[in-house]
């Protein structure tokens, strides 16, 4: 008996469980009673939303109407990198004034105009980077580029030796003997009778410079050197495809879909180059620093033919207990990361530019001629002086900086409630400064997309606010190595210029730009180069 309601209740629970209980179709009530609970969990869901206060702030500012429950999010998804690119410049013409965007309940503040720029650059505050600078932290771990607070402040002040004005000169050599190597490929180019294609005359050059002004040593000379290059761009294309895609931005996500396995494999031996690169110079360095006391950058190798590198400064601190193994590694990857891409992008848009203004070519030719011809030097002699003495080429790479700035975006988080003018923007905020549309405010440059050196003459410049013009950003955080960049582009300039015209093949309106951690076209950007009489 007991057994044969044990197997009544078994049989009836298996019914209960059955796959024929799931087929049987459900009431029209039970349907209306969950769709019902469905509806107001997502009305109190969005009036949740609409009680934050990132709302509240996105009403004192312009912006495309946010949908419910998704905001703006949907208008970011699923674009190409070139209509990434084009998206913000269109907001920007549409709204004429910095605006926002609501993504996942979160306020994004763009700012396009000098006012807000100001207020978050200026601060010594607000100075917490964005969050897509998370996504560099497997390459270069907590550096200066995105570090923050007290370590910032530290590595700030340990590098701000290495880039003083005193240093600048042990560089030139370095310099000019690239230019040289540039020189001799235009030369084959032009036997050729071949156009060249500036991105990869700017990428080879560049990184050959910072390899071995911040590491000490030649890359073209290292038998990994290919290997390193390549690794170095499939690196930061695997950074720029997460930077694209906003499922991707949870570091699990990224993870479970293999990318963080991919990035690693390249990552590898990139570390490893670095570190032992770290090493023989430490060895190096011992050798000749006896005195840590009277260690000065400007004469640690005087009395030998050894070059001095970024790289010295930071082992000087090693020895001094003041950062570690690796947070040098983390400085010495950062200074390849942002050393040579960034001047990679300004020398190939300079060029571009120079290419379609013949008028502005010959005045700078002019000028290098004046200055060479005049001091009876030649100019693997110029001093850091007679390259400061080049006054219109500086407004000439100025002005291409400000059309085609080599970041075109700066991103930061509000570490408090912070008032943009009279615009209350809460913490935990994003701040984008776009410097493409920033550079183009008709009010501050008029008639903006006009190539016009002379919007750097020392009185149009006092008539502007300050932060209207920031490719090297500006304020505490602004870029520790813009003598370095400047004095390399114009190094370049001499160079080429003095034995080379640049002829067009590329026209301005016809370059295609993507979204990218630094300016880039879509397409390759050709030049042809023709010998001086």
């Amino acid at each position: 008996m007991i057994m044969a309601k044990i197997h009544s209740v078994t049989d009836s629970s298996f019914t209960l469980i059955s796959p024929v209980f799931f087929r049987q179709p459900l009431s029209m009530e039970y349907l209306s009673v969950v769709l019902f609970i469905l509806l107001l969990l997502l009305i109190l869901f969005e009036l949740y939303l609409r009680s934050r206060s990132s709302y509240r702030a996105a009403k004192q500012f312009p912006g495309p109407q946010p949908l419910p429950l998704v905001g703006n999010a949907l208008s970011l998804l699923f674009n190409d990198q070139v209509s990434t690119f084009i998206l913000p410049r269109g907001w920007a013409h549409r709204f004429r004034d910095s605006y926002v965007l609501l993504v996942r309940g979160e306020l994004i503040v763009n700012a396009i105009r000098a006012k807000e720029t100001e207020t978050l650059l200026s601060s010594p505050r607000l100075i917490d980077k964005g969050i897509i600078y998370n996504f560099l932290h497997p390459f270069m771990g907590l550096g200066l580029l995105n570090s923050t607070g007290q370590k910032w402040f530290h590595r700030r002040k340990i590098l701000t030796a290495a880039f003083h004005f005193n240093i600048l000169p042990k560089f030139l050599v370095t310099f000019h003997e690239e230019c040289d190597k540039l020189r001799r490929q235009l030369d084959a180019d032009v036997n050729q009778n071949k156009c060249s294609i500036l991105q990869q005359l700017a990428a080879r050059f560049t990184l050959n410079t910072i390899c071995e002004t911040a590491m000490g040593v030649k890359l073209d000379s290292m038998t990994m050197a290919d290997e390193y290059r390549s690794n170095l761009q499939g690196m930061i294309k695997l950074l720029l495809y997460r930077v694209m895609n906003p499922w991707l931005f949870e570091d699990f996500t990224y993870k479970i879909l293999g990318f963080r396995a991919e990035l690693n494999k390249l990552l590898k031996p990139i570390h490893a180059f670095t570190r032992s690169v770290i090493k023989q110079r430490r060895e190096l360095f011992h050798a000749n620093v006896k005195n840590l006391d009277e260690f000065a950058e400007e004469n640690i190798y005087l009395n030998t033919n050894q070059r001095y590198a970024l790289l010295d400064t930071l082992l000087a601190s090693e020895a001094k207990g003041q950062i570690d193994d690796e947070g040098i590694r983390e400085e010495v990857d950062t200074f390849m990361f942002r050393g040579h891409d960034t001047t990679a992008s300004a020398f190939t848009f300079i060029f571009l530019l120079i290419a379609n203004h013949t008028d502005i070519q010959q005045q700078l030719f002019e000028e290098i001629e004046m200055i060479i011809s005049g001091r009876g030097i030649s100019q693997d002699r110029m001093t850091v002086a007679d390259y400061n003495d080049l006054r219109y080429m500086d407004r000439v790479i100025k002005e291409c900086l400000r059309l085609y700035p080599p970041v075109p975006f700066i991103a930061r988080m509000t570490s408090e409630d912070t008032l943009f003018g009279d615009r209350l923007v809460p913490k935990d905020s994003m701040v984008n400064v776009h410097l493409y549309d920033l550079h183009r405010d008709p009010e501050q440059f008029p008639d903006p997309e006009r190539f016009d050196p002379d919007r750097f003459l020392p009185e149009a410049v006092e008539k502007r606010n300050p932060y209207a013009y920031v490719p090297f950003s500006a304020g505490p955080r602004n870029c520790i190595g813009q003598r370095f960049a400047m004095l390399e582009l114009k190094a370049i300039l001499v160079s080429v210029l003095r034995e080379f015209r640049v002829l067009p093949i590329t026209k301005r309106e016809d370059v295609v730009f993507i979204a990218d951690m630094v300016l880039r076209s879509k397409d390759p950007i050709q030049v042809k180069f023709e010998r001086r009489a």
